[in-house]
């Protein structure tokens, strides 16, 4: 197994659910020389005929650590309960490509890793984003879904494109 022993972000699989619990967990464990991230997203649900805006997890199932692996790293990160594997490939731990991470640092411009809520124009079948975190990110919207205020965006994951629903506000004017 080829670890990289540089810093860099990898990506750890967890069980579902277990998210931050993991991630107080590695935090204790490791110490501040480590970086551990849950990124969440900020959606509007109805509930009781009532909106609220709630969070969900961007990538459920994952943990994101910045720091220098090694073998003992990886043992150390290994036994941690509720982690079902470091992401990697044959022969090497698996990190998280620098525009995937640019384009996460864009969406993420705070430090309690939530994607914000994006302010959106509609006219006919042109959409434009007037502020927040999916401006300038038009061209990766796949659908917006005006009624539920949210819009399908195409991210890379891990190169991997996933499509992901990111919360947006419909405004009449620009």
């Amino acid at each position: 197994m080829n670890l990289q022993g540089r810093e860099c972000w990898y990506v750890l699989f967890v069980n579902s659910n277990q998210e931050e619990k993991v991630k107080e967990i590695l935090q204790k464990r490791m110490g501040e020389k480590y970086k551990f991230m849950v990124p969440t997203r900020e959606l509007r649900e109805r509930k009781d005929g009532k909106w609220r805006k709630v969070r969900r997890k961007l990538f459920p199932g994952y943990v994101l650590i910045k720091g220098i692996m090694n073998v003992e790293v990886y043992y150390k990160i290994k036994k941690t309960p509720g982690i079902i594997k470091l992401l990697r490939s044959e022969d090497e731990v698996l990190t998280i490509d620098e525009r995937e991470l640019r384009l996460l640092k864009i969406l993420i411009d705070n430090d309690d890793n939530n994607i914000g809520i994006s302010k959106l124009y509609k006219q006919n079948d042109s959409v434009r984003i007037t502020a927040g975190p999916l401006v300038g990110m038009e061209g990766q919207i796949l659908k917006v879904d005006s009624r539920k205020g949210r819009a399908k965006v195409c991210l890379s994951f891990m190169n991997e494109e996933r499509v992901v629903e990111l919360g947006v506000e419909l405004v009449d004017k620009i």
